[in-house]
């Protein structure tokens, strides 16, 4: 058996008021041990707090910050078009663990490293992704995204377009945190085991984007008798 068979992934499109109600759903229905979110910890009180940056404050902090802010606003614009913030299905997850007493498990890459490596990305993708940011837009989204199926075959070719677009940032945004965000499960379900749980029963809530990539790394893997890990991310608040 493979580490999937412990965890339930649901992958969400990050301004979508369906994905916040099937987190909620979901959770409810398997009554998970832990619920998995994708942030690391300065998000994770970035969304609680609410707050976020306006373009004098990113200046301030250079490449980093107007990159940042760039990426913010282009998820701001998105949740525009689908009537819900950016985050709701997190802050639903999170709830849902208070509710549940759960422990909460963050799972996604440092954002100052994922920000570190942005910055180095070849030129070509950093002018395209800054253009694409700025001047983001989609008409009629609404009218388009009626059945689940549309969504997902939607989703599906804007990835499969950005892959082709920004190799770089691709395997830096996508891959390269498919690989962390599956690491910090596995860790999460080998602790479990070591506490005695028999059958633990993760619900790990990630963009629709990184869902079938951590699946199929959680299922080349099989749990071992005695794991040895050395503390740090991944770890329940």
């Amino acid at each position: 058996m493979s580490y999937l068979r412990y965890v339930r992934l649901i992958g969400t499109m990050h301004v979508s008021p369906r994905s916040r109600e099937e987190v909620r759903r979901e959770i409810e229905r398997v009554r998970p041990n832990a619920i998995a979110v994708e942030l690391d910890p300065l998000r994770f009180q970035g969304l609680l707090s609410g707050k976020r940056a306006d373009l004098r404050e990113s200046l301030t902090l250079g490449r980093a910050g107007i990159v940042s802010y760039l990426l913010t606003k282009f998820e701001e614009k998105l949740g525009e078009e689908f009537g819900m913030a950016p985050g709701g299905e997190m802050l639903a997850a999170i709830e849902s663990a208070g509710i549940l007493g759960v422990p909460l498990i963050l799972i996604d890459e440092d954002i100052r490293v994922i920000m570190g490596k942005i910055l180095q990305a070849p030129l070509r993708e950093r002018i395209l992704l800054a253009l694409e940011a700025s001047l983001f837009f989609i008409p009629g989204v609404g009218e388009e995204v009626a059945g689940d199926s549309d969504v997902l075959a939607s989703y599906e070719d804007m990835m499969r377009e950005f892959r082709l677009r920004y190799p770089y940032l691709y395997r830096v945004l996508v891959e390269e945190r498919n690989e962390i965000m599956a690491m910090n499960l596995k860790r999460a379900v080998d602790d479990m085991l070591l506490r005695g749980v028999k059958k633990p029963k993760i619900v790990a809530v990630v963009g629709m984007g990184h869902k079938r990539g951590i699946e199929r790394i959680l299922n080349s893997w099989r749990p071992k008798r005695r794991f040895i890990y050395p503390p740090g991310a991944g770890q329940p608040l």
